[in-house]
């Protein structure tokens, strides 16, 4: 579900023009690792790692918010150009890859990692 999720996500920050597939391995590419839960996992971390998440919460809210006006320029950027300008490229997909990583840590809990605040790619 996370995989389609993030392909859909993907097509409508117009990063990609292929409609979604729920079935076939397309352009999006999302590796999370399955944990060991007995040795990898903290056993009394996940009841709290909701509550640590918050401040990447906040500050994804307001990121969220400025990736859609970027999605709405770059939408006028491609209508006129055919491009997407690489700054707001490299902006959505640093948006993208922050909140899979709070997804990962927070929801999915296969990582007892804390998440850093940057929008650059980093490991699981």
């Amino acid at each position: 579900m996370t995989r389609f999720s993030a392909r859909v996500g993907v097509y409508l920050a117009l990063l990609r023009d292929e409609y979604p597939s729920t079935d076939e391995e397309q352009a999006v590419h999302i590796e999370i690792p399955y944990p060991d839960a007995g040795k990898d996992l903290n056993r009394w971390l996940p009841l709290v790692k909701w509550l640590l998440a918050i401040p990447h919460y906040i500050v994804l809210f307001f990121l969220g918010i400025a990736t859609v006006f970027v999605v709405i320029i770059t939408w006028f950027a491609i209508l006129f150009t055919g491009r997407y300008p690489k700054g707001l490229f490299d902006f959505v997909v640093g948006v993208m890859r922050w909140s899979l990583r709070v997804l990962a840590y927070a929801a999915l809990l296969t990582t007892d990692e804390y998440p850093p605040f940057t929008l650059r790619e980093q490991a699981l």
